[in-house]
């Protein structure tokens, strides 16, 4: 019988650069929707315009990778395969990722347009803090809605992260006592994780129905559970990577179904691709911050969800030296957009408002096909910059001293694999 691979298999630990490839497409599918939408060509006409407006598949992708890559340690630790987090350190290596460069866009957006509330200090604590989301009356809503400040109003989805960061603990470990109950199989093990992760897919379901029972959706629709379906998407990945690393048997099913989802990498694409056209459609209710009834919201969240899954899935579970993906999202500028994708994200608005003003345009003027390769030019720019400057010193403070933990417990000593076992215990 085949032992499990050891802990340092490249599905379940380790840096995937093709993982920043798929960040670095993200990244540049929300740029290129904010461009849009300020050039006026969201609200147009037509095929191109229905397209354009599916750019927010960025948000989507960005919460996949999310779940993927910060649940999988809990994944690995539910296993048998390693510790789990330690929380106090989890949190503060994402408060390191997160903090220092968005508090550098605040004083920035702060300063440029909004001096009148530079002397606002509840304000500016909810805005460094990003609690400004639960606000259900910030000074930027007549003109902003629930975005956030002029410069910032990508910056709801941000919030949204921080948010799932905060939970992360308690659902891991909420999961992994469910699942882990009497269980004696990798396999059963995995499915009650999947399980789980299907349950609080549908408590986000519902949540989005209930919303619109409420007078304020807007408000409500900026808020996790809303979007809780998306990241779970991604925490699906990584516990069907870490089960088919887990698995004693080459032919075991998890190992089969990565092994046919690699191969079927183009398959997977074009379906990621005929989703998002049909996502781009007048069926999920066109371009809105928020849709007019409940279900045409399920709809755009399940769609949205399904394209994720398709197009990050292959890099997933695939080899990471698989060829095509590694030559299509793996090579150096793609690495590279991948590395900086989190200060593209940050400051793409205030680079924006700067072209458009230098160019002396009102909002909703302009010419897409001049303004975005001139504005992701200069974003990526900027976006080098604060990753010099910011990022990479944050990023040095996180890594600090190597903390020493206790031995990972073997997983046969853990979930029995014995023809005794499987007996016992078909799942």
């Amino acid at each position: 019988m085949t032992a499990p691979p050891p802990p340092e298999d490249g599905r379940i630990t380790g840096h995937r650069p093709a993982l920043d490839g798929v960040r670095a497409v993200a990244a540049l599918a929300v740029l290129l929707f904010h461009v849009a939408a300020s050039t006026g060509d969201l609200a147009g006409e037509g095929a191109l315009s229905n397209l354009l407006s599916g750019g927010e598949i960025g948000v989507p992708i960005f919460f996949a990778l999310s779940g993927l890559l910060l649940y999988r340690p809990w994944a690995v630790a539910a296993f048998g395969l390693g510790e789990p987090p330690r929380t106090r350190n989890y949190l503060w290596k994402r408060a390191l990722r997160l903090l220092p460069a968005y508090w550098a866009l605040v004083v920035v957006c702060m300063l440029l347009y909004g001096r009148d509330h530079l002397g606002d200090p509840a304000g500016w604590a909810m805005l460094l803090t990003m609690t400004h989301a639960y606000d259900p009356s910030p000074w930027w809503h007549a003109e902003l809605g629930y975005l956030g400040p002029k410069g910032m109003g990508q910056i709801w989805s941000l919030t949204v992260e921080a948010a799932f960061y905060a939970v992360l603990p308690v659902l891991a470990a909420g999961l992994g006592w469910w699942a882990r109950r009497g269980v004696r199989t990798a396999a059963r093990l995995a499915r009650r994780l999947l399980a789980g992760l299907a349950a609080c897919f549908a408590f986000s379901a519902a949540y989005t129905v209930a919303m619109y029972s409420f007078a304020d959706t807007q408000l409500l629709s900026m808020w996790l559970p809303h979007y809780l379906g998306w990241f779970t998407v991604g925490m699906a990945l990584a516990v069907v990577s870490v089960w088919a690393c887990a698995e004693p048997r080459e032919d075991g099913p998890a190992r089969r179904f990565c092994h046919t989802v690699a191969a079927s990498w183009g398959m997977c694409w074009t379906a990621a691709a005929l989703l998002y056209c049909a996502a781009s459609t007048p069926l999920t209710g066109g371009f809105r911050l928020v849709e007019d009834d409940p279900w045409t919201g399920q709809f755009h969240i399940v769609l949205y969800g399904l394209v994720a899954l398709f197009l990050l899935a292959p890099v997933a579970l695939a080899p990471a030296d698989h060829p095509v993906i590694s030559a299509v999202l793996a090579n150096r500028v793609m690495r590279y957009l991948g590395k900086i994708s989190y200060s593209v994200f940050l400051w793409q608005f205030v680079v924006i408002y700067l072209w458009f003003d230098l160019m002396g345009r009102r909002p909703f003027e302009g010419n897409l096909w001049l303004d975005f390769p001139v504005c992701a030019l200069l974003t990526v720019a900027v976006a080098a910059a604060s990753h010099r400057l910011i990022e990479a010193p944050a990023q040095r403070l996180r890594r600090g001293p190597p903390a020493t933990r206790t031995p990972a417990v073997p997983l046969r000593s853990v979930y029995a694999h014995s023809r005794t076992d499987t007996e016992r215990d078909p799942s």
